[in-house]
């Protein structure tokens, strides 16, 4: 494992490790119950995209460093930087809410615990596995901070949860505990508290296992839906095969198959 780390300071409200091909990503703002400011919010930007951008690097695993996850927005703080670029990326940044900048061509699970609100939820949508302890507090509670959603919970949470199901909590605010979360479709398991990272490294290793190649082709086929619709996506799909097919790791996973062994995929 190669780890960087700062000072305590305004330069790590995010930590970033690497663990052989997997990318480990911490919210470090504890005292705070790991509340975005506009330092964190680019901080996980350039995190994010710095993984996207190194080929060695098959996962990311986004948890929390203390007993929250996050507390959602700094509002206090943010105050004066919503027209200020807060929440602006370019096409060569990654938007961790995955409303603009660069689109993401790998996997991203998270592991929540505690605290989960408004921001931290719509972090949980835009990723593609997540684990929450069975602590989980989450509440979408911007129309009680005279706001809205706008990190993709009015489209996501509601294409998650179904219209009916999804807009008593997004109209209102209130809290739900982590068996409602489940029940929603906005995690994909809930664990004991305490557990949540353990199962989350265990699922980032096992996306490390598949090829790389063909995860990104599957990632960006079912990307396709949300920004083009079925049909398109349908109609797109044989477009991803010609490079899969011709790949090294195709040859490998068959010749894995024939010697019945375990595949090493090399992402070429």
């Amino acid at each position: 494992m190669t780890t960087e780390s700062n000072n305590h300071s305004i330069d790590n409200r995010i930590t970033y490790e690497t663990d052989g091909y997997i990318c480990l990503i911490g919210l470090n703002r504890a005292d705070k119950r790991n509340a975005f400011d506009s330092h964190m919010i680019k901080q996980l930007s350039a995190a994010l995209t710095r993984y996207e951008s190194d080929d060695n690097l098959r996962c990311a695993l986004i948890f929390a460093h203390g007993e929250h996850f996050t507390a959602g927005l700094d509002l206090m703080e943010l105050q004066d930087k919503w027209d200020k670029g807060a929440f602006d990326f370019n096409d060569n940044e990654i938007d961790p809410w995955g409303i603009g900048g660069k689109l993401r061509s790998k996997p991203v699970v998270v592991a929540v615990q505690g605290t989960c609100f408004t921001a931290g939820i719509e972090l949980m949508l835009n990723s593609d596995v997540v684990i929450a302890s069975d602590n989980c507090n989450f509440a979408q509670m911007e129309v009680q901070r005279g706001i809205m959603p706008f990190g993709g919970a009015t489209v996501r949470f509601i294409q998650a949860a179904g219209w009916q199901k999804a807009m008593p909590y997004l109209l209102t605010g209130k809290a739900f505990d982590a068996q409602t979360a489940d029940r929603l479709n906005l995690v994909s398991e809930v664990v004991p508290n305490g557990e949540e990272y353990e199962r989350a490294m265990t699922i980032a290793q096992e996306i490390c296992q598949a090829a790389p190649l063909g995860v990104q082709g599957l990632l960006s086929s079912a990307q396709d839906v949300s920004r083009s619709g079925t049909a398109a996506a349908l109609a797109n799909i044989h477009s991803y095969l010609p490079h899969l097919f011709h790949s090294e790791d195709a040859k490998e996973g068959a010749m894995a198959m024939v010697e019945r062994r375990e595949a090493e995929f090399k992402g070429r």
